[in-house]
């Protein structure tokens, strides 16, 4: 925004000026330009006769331009400056130096990024609607719709108010005003990177407020577009404002390590050399030294910093399966370190990036990072987006090598328009983003289909459910991970396969459980979304436990309260027609086994004159006999009525009780007792004491309560030990 725009030094050397003095000298290849944003700056825009030769300024735009689009028509660029230039003329920003220098310099920062050439004529243009006569209407009639909307969108985005970007109502306004356009955002990254480098004349404390809007809003924004050129560089400006003594610090590690006779990485990077030249591997390999901030973090990670923190071995081929064999090459002749060896071109980050990460050790024990990627990797690496041209245009039917399809298209950006509509609140929303844009790794996992979903590391099945599904993932009730069973709050690790157990009931709900194991904004929007408009739903999964304790003396599964045995109601007198061998004795059915018919029975007497008849294979049985106790000959006579104890497993869901006590009374059961253990890792485990009219009954029931939505087993129940009936 203009009024951030002044131009002089920061408090203390800037990073760039910095990084120039101090980087290690490396072989380039004269044909083909390194992007390396530090060395921009005014007198490298305009040159030392600057306010004497501002037509002129427009030919480094064209020059970086053309560098990555040779056959890009300048005549647009041309006529943007002439028209910005004009329009811009008298205007003077707060260091006193023409206005036109600021658009410049934005749209030269976007042309060494390789942007094209409707994103650099949208950018010289980007202040022109805001700050002087010139209309909408007049860039749509000269540069055509595709301009006008994007100067549209920096405009709306330079009228948020970015003294309160990190209020989360503001966010979400700055998200619409992008329209949906990563190219506005690029642009407006471009923006805010000129004008953290001019930012020393600014008084302190809006110096700080804009570096923590930085730090919070548009780094992780970077960071999520793959723009690393830029987000390292912001990165390292805010820094400087909001840390400047350890900024000094780390500045004197870079300067002093810059004075040291040996270098080990330069050493390194000739031994790579040689290794790939005997290998006959045509490769570019240099010395890319870590940013002020890689170095802070590093240094606080590690304690005293040797010549090898200071920077990794990059080498750089032109295709894809030659960074394999360059890496095949270096852990053969050199001595690699194993656990250090990531592959970023198999699984790609979220962000674009693509590489493979390896290490050599020295002799002397220093430890050297190294880099493998093609040409077009590391464009990408670096620009991100930007580098794909317009994203919104048709992909080609053939790709460069190693180019990867733009995330944004119809993705992450398009996603978190949908997610700030989809969010019951703006809080709730700004917390999502924030835990979103923090992510910086991702998973795959398999779907058993073959397909595959990117997930951030620490996702659960709750997330994959609503990445598959979306909001039918309320219909899910459990998973298979790996071919096992799994439940919903299941971590996924990367590579695992899961299959998700959906549900048909169209009507499903999910559990406010779920929210405790959703790590992405989709799930997690979704699951608010869901409880917010359904506000009676929700609250029933909480009173349903008070309902259905009072009823049955029973927790359902779906309430996270411990879960309680009810002490058992009087015995029913239920015998299930047992004939025993004692004159005058009445049977009774033990409860500890539940027989019913065909079970094998055998029984004891007791006092009063009745027999308890217990399964033969009753943990009870044995320890009698082993008491001395006699048995009694007992058996099933032609009746009907019998009382069984039955164990159901499920996963927890919302009103799961309710449906497995309908099924059981549609099947002629009546429950005697049950109870609801505590749910356990989104599991639980019913047991029921039921009463059937006919033992006959008992497969059918099995049957039913098998059926319903999220029992994934029912058993009979073991028999246990229990004390001597007597």
């Amino acid at each position: 925004m203009s009024a951030e725009a002044t131009n002089s030094v920061t408090p203390g050397p800037m990073p760039g000026a910095v990084s120039a003095a101090v980087t290690p000298t490396a072989t380039r290849r004269k044909a083909r330009p390194r992007i390396d944003l530090r060395r921009l700056g005014r007198a490298a825009l305009l040159g030392p006769a600057a306010r004497g030769r501002l037509p002129d300024a427009i030919s480094h735009v064209v020059e970086a331009h053309r560098a990555h689009h040779p056959e890009a028509d300048l005549e647009p660029l041309r006529h943007a400056y002439v028209l910005a230039e004009s329009s811009h003329r008298g205007q003077m920003r707060k260091s006193g130096e023409p206005y036109i220098t600021h658009p410049l310099a934005v749209t030269l920062i976007l042309a060494e990024l390789g942007a094209e050439t409707t994103t650099l004529t949208a950018s010289l243009l980007h202040d022109t609607v805001e700050d002087t006569d010139v209309t909408l209407d007049q860039v749509r009639d000269q540069f055509g719709e595709e301009v006008r909307y994007l100067v549209d969108g920096v405009t709306k985005l330079e009228k948020v108010d970015y003294g309160a970007a990190a209020e989360p109502e503001t966010f979400r306004k700055m998200l619409v005003a992008t329209g949906n356009d990563v190219r506005v955002m690029s642009i407006k990254l471009a923006d805010r990177l000129h004008n953290m480098r001019t930012l020393g004349v600014m008084r302190p404390e809006k110096q700080e407020r804009i570096a923590k809007v930085t730090r919070d809003v548009l780094i992780p924004l970077a960071e999520r577009l793959g723009v690393q050129a830029l987000k390292t560089e912001l990165e390292d400006l805010v820094f400087a404002i909001l840390h400047p003594e350890e900024y000094a610090g780390t500045r004197e590690l870079i300067v002093r390590n810059a004075a040291r006779a040996d270098d080990p990485l330069a050493e390194v990077a000739d031994e790579v050399r040689g290794v790939l030249r005997e290998a006959d591997i045509s490769a570019e390999v240099l010395i890319r030294p870590r940013h002020f901030v890689s170095v802070h973090r590093v240094s606080r990670k590690r304690g005293r910093l040797r010549g090898s923190d200071f920077g990794r071995v990059l080498v750089l081929v032109n295709e894809d399966a030659d960074c394999y064999a360059v890496l095949g090459e270096l852990h053969t002749c050199m001595k690699p370190v194993v656990s250090e060896f990531k592959d970023f071109i198999a699984v790609p980050k979220f962000n674009l990036y693509q590489s493979l990460h390896t290490a050599v050790a020295r002799e002397d024990g220093q430890v050297v990072e190294v880099l493998i990627r093609t040409h077009q990797m590391h464009k990408v690496a670096e620009a991100g987006v930007v580098a794909l041209g317009n994203p919104y245009a048709p992909a080609p039917e053939d790709p460069a090598d190693g180019e990867r399809v733009d995330p944004t298209r119809p993705g992450w950006l398009s996603r978190l328009l949908d997610w700030q509509e989809a969010a019951p609140d703006p809080d709730h929303f700004w917390s999502t983003l924030r835990e979103d844009l923090a992510q910086d790794r991702e998973i795959t996992v398999f779907r058993p289909d073959g397909g595959t979903l990117g997930l951030p590391e620490g996702a659960t099945c709750v997330d994959a459910a609503y990445a598959q599904y979306g909001e039918d993932a309320h219909a899910c009730l459990g998973a298979r991970v790996n071919g096992r069973l799994a439940t919903l709050s299941t971590v996924l690790k990367d590579g695992d396969t899961v299959q998700l157990l959906m549900g048909q009931d169209p009507a499903s709900e999910p559990s406010r459980e779920w929210l405790e194991h959703a790590h992405t904004p989709a799930a997690r929007i979704a699951i608010q979304r869901w409880l917010t408009a359904h506000p009676a739903q929700a609250e029933s999964q909480q009173s349903e436990a008070r309902i259905a304790e009072n009823r049955t003396g029973v927790r359902p599964a779906d309430v996270p309260e411990p879960g309680t045995a009810p002490e058992q109601p009087a015995d029913r007198s239920a015998t299930g027609n047992v004939l025993a061998d004692l004159p005058g004795a009445t049977a009774r059915l033990a409860r500890c086994c539940t027989p019913v018919p065909p079970d094998e029975i055998t029984g004891f007497a007791v006092r009063g004159g009745a027999v308890t008849v217990h399964r033969v294979e009753c943990a009870a049985v044995a320890r009698m006999k082993d008491g001395g106790r006699a048995e009694v000959g007992v058996s099933w006579g032609e009746a009907a009525e019998c009382r069984v104890t039955l164990v159901a497993e499920s996963f927890v869901r919302p009103h799961l009780l309710a449906d497995l006590t309908e099924a059981m009374a549609s099947e002629g059961a009546e429950i005697v007792s049950a109870t609801v253990e505590p749910p356990t890792q989104q599991q639980v485990r019913h047991t029921y004491t039921v009463q059937l009219p006919d033992a006959g009954h008992l497969p059918g029931l099995m049957r039913a309560m098998r059926d319903v939505a999220g029992v994934y087993d029912v058993s009979r129940a073991q028999p246990q030990p229990q004390p001597q009936d007597d």
